[in-house]
């Protein structure tokens, strides 16, 4: 009988990387980053006085080696392994908070698809998957209907509504393109031309609009990479559209508001009848009867959460103009949506930063320990207070400056989803500069910091109207003027190599 030949595989690196930031990569990690730093930062000064005490004695014992005692050799050498051994202890109980800190920021970083820009998200794939799963089907309106019943039970405009029906339209016109920033070089080769209405497309994004990979994929790749095999990866799905929307019939407020994250209606656009009473004054309409009302599902399905609304103006159709700056509203909302910001904010809101404040808090206390212990527990308490306290306000600081940063972003975005569903997105140059801005209203300031002190994060989103500032403005036309030098090299790139 013939032994077969037995081969072993090559050892392959797998990524050992990934996988360890896929383990840090949850809401856990940085409250176990802060435990492990109490801990440490509960026995550093122990472990410094001690070696402080045997440094101490070890240079009175080298004094007195020097005067002429030969038999302290033995009792220096076992103090002189003490002080190392402490003077690693030291520095592992120093580092070790540090290291696996600044490991769970890296784990959390991450480039928000389409525009690149780095950012904290300490969630992973399968709590942002509970999180949706809380807002799928009814759970979205019930968690709106929650926010918007603060001052009383909200007026909806009935689905019948033609007003709702436009708002719907526009929004899934929308969300129709949306597969197309998935892979726009290969589904649109011939960007640098203008569509079939003239109007002129982005160039292809950088970041291609792609889902967060799950932690399972990680150890897919892993266990592939071992057996030097290569197994196609499953296809992915953007969670989103469509989306779930409610018009709300409240002529004082011209806004819209976005909020959730995932699929199955988990995430949704709330618009206020304000808004569009707003833009259907600007331009002439040519009025019509009204359809026939039908009877809304809203009240029955979740009870007193929701009213209808008894003002149905006659059924204009709107215009060009008026569906466009829908459109720009919309899209600036949806693009809040693909972009995750809920999910940013939730992280760095309720997460990192107050994580990260409460690790700063701590350090500060042990060392400033040796000088509150002489005045006793008073100033020790006092002393704690005034940490939780900045705490809130840099947290708050923080929330502004984000949100200030996703709605320059939301703008870039919103600009490439209407080129790409046909509307002209130097149109929204014109609208967000006609959209009035007072210091209460523009976030990022102290102004609005102050008037808003007292506010929840979700009561902010819809009480306030989107602040618009010469940056966001200047940034959106930076960016139209980007995709006009981008589309100007690449036609004569084309040129060039037509002429060949």
């Amino acid at each position: 009988m013939s032994a077969r030949e037995f081969h072993s595989t090559p050892t392959q690196k797998g990524p050992y990387i990934p996988i360890l930031l896929s383990f840090l990569k949850t809401s856990s990690a940085i409250q176990v980053a802060g435990t492990v730093s109490r801990i440490a930062l509960t026995f550093i000064p122990v472990v410094f006085l001690k070696n402080l005490k045997g440094r101490k004695i070890l240079q009175r014992i080298d004094h007195k080696m020097s005067n002429g005692h030969t038999n302290l050799d033995e009792k220096r050498a076992t103090l002189s392994k003490r002080v190392r051994q402490s003077t690693i202890l030291f520095h592992v109980l120093l580092f070790t908070p540090v290291v696996l800190f600044w490991l769970t920021i890296l784990a959390s970083l991450e480039r928000t698809p389409l525009t690149g820009r780095w950012r904290l998200i300490l969630l992973s794939p399968e709590e942002e998957e509970d999180i949706s799963a809380q807002l799928a089907g009814p759970g979205w309106y019930i968690a709106v209907g929650e926010i918007l019943s603060q001052n009383g039970p909200p007026k909806l405009l009935d689905p019948g509504d033609w007003r709702f029906g436009w708002v719907q339209d526009t929004l899934r016109q929308l969300e129709a393109v949306i597969p197309v920033l998935q892979n726009e070089k290969e589904l649109l080769p011939d960007w640098m031309d203008p569509d079939s209405f003239g109007i002129e497309r982005p160039p292809p994004a950088d970041y291609p609009l792609r889902p967060r990979p799950r932690a399972s994929d990680y150890f897919r790749r892993f266990a592939e990479a071992a057996s030097s095999r290569t197994v196609p990866s499953a296809p992915h799905v953007i969670p989103g559209p469509p989306y779930s929307l409610l018009v709300v019939d409240q002529p004082d407020s011209s806004n819209a508001f976005s909020y959730g994250f995932g699929p199955d209606g988990a995430g949704g656009v709330v618009v206020f009848s304000g808004f569009l009473d707003d833009i259907l004054s600007k331009h002439p309409t040519s009025s019509g009867a009204p359809p026939p009302a039908r009877t809304s599902w809203f009240s029955g399905l979740f009870g007193g959460l929701f009213t209808l609304g008894t003002r149905v103006p006659p059924h204009p159709t709107p215009t060009e103009e008026q569906t466009s700056e829908l459109a720009i509203l919309l899209a600036h909302e949806l693009a809040h949506l693909l972009l995750t910001h809920h999910i940013e904010t939730l992280s760095s809101g309720s997460i990192i930063w107050p994580g990260i404040m409460s690790i700063v808090t701590d350090v500060v206390r042990t060392l400033l320990f040796p000088f509150t212990m002489l005045f006793g527990p008073f100033i020790n308490d006092a002393l704690a207070g005034v940490g939780k306290a900045s705490s809130g306000e840099f947290a708050k600081l923080t929330e502004y400056c984000t949100s200030q940063a996703q709605e320059i972003e939301a703008d870039i975005v919103s600009a490439r989803l209407l080129a790409h569903a046909g509307f002209d997105p130097h149109h929204a140059l014109q609208f967000w500069e006609g959209r009035q801005e007072t210091p209460q209203t523009a976030e990022c300031s102290p102004a609005y910091a102050e008037a808003k002190h007292d506010e929840t994060l979700q009561h902010r989103w819809v009480s306030s109207t989107h602040p618009v500032n010469v940056v966001r403005v200047q940034k959106l036309k930076e960016e139209l003027d980007r995709w006009e030098t981008a589309r100007s090299k690449a036609r004569e790139q084309r040129q060039a190599e037509y002429l060949e």
